[in-house]
C-alpha cells in the first residue's frame, strides 16, 4: 500500500507532561496502529503530545506538518480546551489540515446538539436547553412534579462529568417520607445518580442538587435536559464515523445510569459492561448504518453547513434504544455525538482513518500551492 506520499508529514496530537513529550514515540502511544497505518501510506509520522503549559513549542512543531490529527478530551487534567482550540486554529488558518477543528467540534461535539437535531430522526422532542440555573430550576421543578425522570448534561463534557438523572426520589423510608411533605414543589426530594463511573444513588432536595449544577453555567455553559429513556438498560450502540462514512460500531451493554441490579446495595450503581467493537458490516446494526449514510449524517451537513472533507476524520454517534415505530421495529435515540476524542474504535476504522487523512493532506497541499 505504499505511496509516493512521503513528503508529507503528519502529527498526531495527544496530552501529556514536559517527559512525556521528550520521550514520545509511537510505540509507547496508544495510536500506534494509526502509526502505523499513516506510514504504510508512505507519510511521515510524529507524535506531538500537548499541553498547555507549552503549546508555544507545540504550535511551532504543527505549522511544520502538513496535517494533524487530534485526541484531546473536552476537560484534560481539569482544563478545558480553550489555549488548546485557539492554537489549533491558527494552525489550519496557515494551510495544515487540521481534524477535528474546533469550529467543527462546537458544531457537532457539543450537548447542544441535542437540542438542535431533535427535529431528526434520531431526535427526542422533548429536550430542552437552559442558559441559567433559574431557567433549569423553573423547568426541572415542574418535569419532577409531573413524576418525571430526566438527564440532564452539561454542555461540554466527557466521561460522564456533568450527566446526571433526575427522578422523583421513591418513598424508600419513613424519614425520606416526612422529608417530602416538609418540601415545597419547589423543593421536591429527588433522587440523583451521575454518569461518572462508580457514582451512587442520591437522594436530597432540588434545591441541593440544582446547587451542584451551577457549575455547568459557568464561561458560557448551559444544560440540555432530555427525557430519561427507560430502554437503556438493553444497551447502548456507538456508531463510529470517517467523514460521512460508517467505520464500525460498538457495543455496551450496561453503563452508568442503568437502574441498580435486583439485590444490590440500595443506590449502588450497576458494574458497567465492556464496550464490544464490531466492523461496519455487523448484521445486526445495519439498519443505523443505513440511517447514519443515507439520512442523519447529510441532514446534519446541511443543518450545520458542513462539507463531507470538514467532517471529522473520525467521530461517533451513540444510540439508545426509543419507543418502537408502528411496525414494531426498534427506533433509535441520540444520546450524544463525541469529536474531540474518540479512542478506542474498531480496528475496521484504522485504515480508513489512514485513507481519508491521505487524501485531505493533499487535498491541502493543492490548496497552498495553488
Amino acid at each position: 500500500r505504499m505511496t509516493n506520499d512521503t513528503r508529507f508529514k503528519v502529527a498526531i496530537l495527544y496530552p501529556g507532561d514536559a517527559e512525556q513529550r521528550k520521550t514520545a514515540a509511537p510505540g509507547t502511544s496508544r495510536f500506534l496502529p494509526v502509526f502505523r497505518a499513516l506510514a504504510d501510506l508512505g507519510l511521515q509520522v510524529e507524535p506531538a503530545v500537548y499541553h498547555d503549559d507549552f503549546a508555544d513549542d507545540v504550535r511551532a512543531q504543527l505549522i511544520r506538518a502538513d496535517g494533524v490529527l487530534v485526541w484531546v478530551n473536552p476537560i484534560e487534567g481539569g482544563r478545558d480546551r480553550t489555549q488548546l482550540d485557539a492554537m489549533l486554529r491558527q494552525v489550519a488558518a496557515s494551510g495544515v489540515y487540521v481534524s477535528a477543528h474546533p469550529d467543527v467540534i462546537l458544531k457537532l461535539g457539543t450537548k447542544e446538539v441535542l437540542v438542535q437535531t431533535r427535529h431528526m430522526g434520531w431526535g427526542v422532542g422533548d429536550t430542552q436547553q437552559h442558559m441559567t440555573i433559574d431557567q433549569l430550576r423553573q423547568t426541572i421543578s415542574s418535569q419532577i412534579a409531573e413524576g418525571k425522570a430526566r438527564v440532564l448534561k452539561q454542555y461540554r463534557g466527557n466521561g460522564g462529568n456533568g450527566v446526571w438523572k433526575v427522578e422523583p426520589a421513591a418513598r424508600d423510608s419513613p424519614g425520606e417520607e416526612q422529608a417530602r411533605a416538609s418540601t415545597s414543589p419547589r423543593d421536591a426530594l429527588v433522587r440523583v445518580r451521575h454518569a461518572q463511573r462508580g457514582s451512587m444513588d442520591e437522594s436530597m432536595p432540588l434545591s441541593e442538587f440544582l446547587a451542584r449544577c451551577e457549575q455547568y453555567f459557568e464561561n458560557n455553559g448551559r444544560i440540555i435536559n432530555q427525557a430519561y429513556q427507560p430502554r437503556l438498560p438493553e444497551g447502548m450502540v456507538r456508531c463510529y464515523l470517517v467523514h460521512g462514512q460508517v467505520a464500525g460500531f460498538g457495543h455496551q451493554a450496561i453503563n452508568a445510569l442503568c437502574p441498580s441490579p435486583p439485590g444490590s446495595p440500595p443506590g449502588a450503581a450497576p458494574a458497567t459492561t465492556q464496550r464490544l467493537y464490531h466492523p461496519p458490516s455487523m448484521p445486526q446494526f445495519q439498519a443505523i448504518k443505513r440511517e447514519m449514510e443515507t439520512r442523519w449524517v447529510p441532514q446534519l451537513q446541511g443543518l450545520f453547513n458542513i462539507d463531507t472533507a470538514s467532517l471529522p476524520i473520525i467521530w461517533d454517534c451513540d444510540f439508545l434504544l426509543g419507543e418502537k415505530d408502528e411496525t414494531g421495529a426498534d427506533t433509535h435515540v441520540l444520546c450524544e455525538i463525541n469529536v474531540s476524542c474518540v479512542s478506542p474504535f474498531p480496528d475496521s476504522a484504522i485504515d480508513m482513518i489512514a485513507s481519508a487523512t491521505l487524501e485531505r493532506v493533499r487535498a491541502a497541499s493543492r490548496m497552498r500551492s495553488g
